[in-house]
């Protein structure tokens, strides 16, 4: 489970009440998830926890899918887990190679949902 406290960082989950219409009417809601600047460590922290709940969505989906039917069909869960790991020892090492550099690191993270119909 993450666990972002309010920080100096201004790490924080503001969700944006007033749904905004395209051009194809379809209902959009919008959560700002993650917004500021954060040391080296700290985005690190931010960005692995964020894959790494996502990895556990997906391994729970496959959990999900398989229990009671050993023969269920989990490649999707599977895909996205596999490319998601990948992504997550991707992530770890640009931010291993940035560790030294005294950097500041913005990072900004809209959810956009959409109804689809």
């Amino acid at each position: 489970m993450l666990n972002f406290a309010p920080t100096r960082n201004s790490i924080f989950l503001n969700v944006i009440m007033n749904a905004e219409a395209k051009s194809n009417s379809k209902e959009i809601k919008k959560i700002k998830l993650v917004d500021g600047s954060f040391t080296v460590a700290e985005a690190s922290d931010v960005v692995l926890s964020l894959i790494t709940e996502k990895i556990n969505f997906h391994k729970l989906q496959r959990l999900s899918l398989s229990e009671g039917h050993v023969d269920a069909n989990t490649d999707f869960p599977d895909t996205k887990i596999g490319e998601l790991t990948r992504e997550k020892e991707l992530t770890r090492d640009y931010f291993n190679n940035l560790r030294q550099s005294g950097a500041t690191i913005k990072i900004n993270g809209t959810l956009e949902i959409t109804i689809e119909e």
